[in-house]
């Protein structure tokens, strides 16, 4: 755990993070839920993220984030199309339920520089988006309800990517 530099500006944080920052990404579409993408922030922070992508002009509470949103990067794109060029040739790995291929756990490793993208928790992923993807993974889940919040689920992601990463 870093101590926060609590003197120095968020520019200032932001660069001394950028050399740590991790090179994977997270996006969440049209995610209808303005807490849900602040705690996004806060745990995508936590696990150093490179950037946030919010797809839909959607805001965010950023008491949610719990500050750390002046720490990261947040790339707000118009919509699908957008978000496409601008991770063009990076890997995306979206996660949905309904249309997995397979298990978040059969993962053997990420791909560098991968966008991990969750939908919102009304609608999950876009068949637009899901076209595109290059791996389509589900979380299990053994109870009788059969959704996580997209919060819950990124945090899910993020630490499977961190696992794998970090693990040896």
């Amino acid at each position: 755990m870093l101590s926060p530099p609590l003197d120095a500006s968020p520019e200032d944080v932001r660069a001394l993070l950028l050399p740590l920052r991790n090179d994977f990404s997270v996006a969440v579409e049209s995610p209808g839920n303005a807490f849900a993408v602040g705690a996004i922030i806060r745990v995508a922070h936590s696990f150093l993220a490179r950037e946030i992508f919010v797809i839909g002009e959607a805001p965010f509470y950023a008491k949610a984030s719990m500050g750390m949103e002046k720490y990261e990067t947040v790339v707000t794109v118009r919509d699908v199309d957008a978000f496409l060029d601008a991770t063009r040739g990076r890997p995306r790995y979206c996660f949905e339920r309904e249309h997995a291929r397979r298990s978040v756990y059969a993962v053997e490793s990420f791909p560098k520089n991968v966008v991990l993208v969750f939908g919102s928790e009304r609608f999950g992923l876009t068949a637009r988006l899901m076209n595109a993807a290059d791996d389509i993974l589900a979380i299990p889940q053994y109870g009788v309800n059969q959704s996580f919040p997209v919060a819950i689920a990124a945090g899910i992601a993020m630490s499977e990517w961190a696992r794998r990463h970090y693990g040896a």
